[in-house]
């Protein structure tokens, strides 16, 4: 496969709820592949297979300044919460645009990794904030939900007019 096709808002695709991984196997693992080549190929620090139209709960993140310290993370749950912060977020889906979306500030969670192993984490910072932004992927949910109507119908306005363009 290599480079999938990033949905882009306002893809109703984006709003679809994704589905538990039952089994982790070659599939998983060639899109696990497939989506690391997307988000590199795309200058993004995270991609959650809900934006390229598979709806099941993977995502993978590569916050590292070198690109060389890829996570997957197969049926991500957060089991805690800690704080709050506010930062800049974008996201592939949302191309050009960057506003301010409040976040836990430390959060401990546990997922499968490519293998299909269990493990658990804490993650703050740019990891912790990209990881909550890929999860609400997972449950159909943009960072621009949590912007005012006005500024998601402008950035929707915006958007749809470059899709026209293409």
């Amino acid at each position: 496969m290599g480079v999938l096709t990033i949905l882009e808002f306002p893809d109703e695709r984006l709003r679809h709820k994704a589905a538990v991984v039952n089994r982790v196997d070659s599939g998983i693992r060639t899109l696990v592949k497939d989506m690391l080549t997307t988000m590199y190929e795309a200058h993004g620090v995270g991609l959650a297979a809900t934006q390229v139209n598979v709806h099941k709960r993977v995502i993978v993140i590569d916050v590292s300044e070198e690109k060389n310290s890829p996570l997957c993370l197969i049926n991500p749950v957060i089991l805690t919460r800690d704080g709050q912060e506010e930062s800049n977020e974008g996201c592939l889906s949302v191309p050009g645009f960057f506003e301010p979306v409040n976040r836990a500030k430390h959060i401990t969670l546990k997922a499968l990794d490519e293998e299909g192993n269990e493990f658990e984490m804490a993650a703050d910072g740019l990891l912790g904030v990209c990881i909550q932004h890929e999860m609400d992927h997972l449950e159909g949910k943009l960072f621009v939900d949590y912007l005012s109507s006005l500024k998601r119908e402008r950035i929707k306005k915006k958007l749809e007019k470059i899709h026209k363009g293409r």
